[in-house]
């Protein structure tokens, strides 16, 4: 089966490569000869995929594959090495093209692609007390009916200030006779 990259028929493949890594994540723990290794299951699946595009539509095939890598879009890839991994889709990472000397419409290109998995969906917030959102309003309105009394209260205050005036006098009169 020739290669597909979305709509595209790759052409003159010479070279397709799959690369598969497992995810580790290494812990040192004290008193312990070695190390311990977490599984934190794998990477993407990086796949190489190298040819030559010669003739009149070469210049078209890769400046469509340039498109699709600006795009950044996930599209699909189909190829015999694939089917087993099950990869349907993937994102174009790097992909190079050069002009081959000496051989008029003749480029050598190379892909680096890299399955493409969809997110994992966020946890439903359904864990969450509906009621919190009512509980914070009826605070919020109670704060807010109490800022209402403020004026009052900063002018019912005027009515002590004549009696407490002289307050600090009397008190160091009394104290010894203003000595601090």
């Amino acid at each position: 089966m020739r290669p597909m990259l979305d709509e595209i028929a790759l052409p003159q493949v010479q070279t397709l490569r799959l690369r598969d890594a497992r995810a580790l994540a290494e812990h040192r723990a004290p008193q312990m000869q070695g190390s311990y290794f977490q599984n934190m299951g794998r990477h993407a699946t990086a796949i190489l995929v190298a040819g030559v595009a010669s003739g009149p539509d070469a210049q078209q095939v890769l400046g469509t594959v340039t498109e699709l890598f600006e795009a950044g879009d996930p599209i699909p890839f189909v190829a015999d090495i694939v089917a087993d991994a099950e990869i349907d889709q993937v994102i174009i990472d790097d992909f190079r093209t050069r002009e081959v000397s000496g051989k008029p419409d003749r480029y050598a290109y190379a892909l680096v692609l890299r399955e493409f998995q969809e997110p994992a969906e966020p946890e439903a917030i359904g864990l969450l007390d509906d009621d919190i959102l009512d509980e914070a309003e009826g605070l919020l309105d109670g704060i807010i009916d109490g800022l209402d009394l403020m004026p009052d209260f900063a002018t019912g205050l005027e009515r002590f200030v004549a009696p407490l005036s002289g307050l600090l006098e009397r008190l160091q009169q009394l104290n010894g006779g203003g000595r601090t």
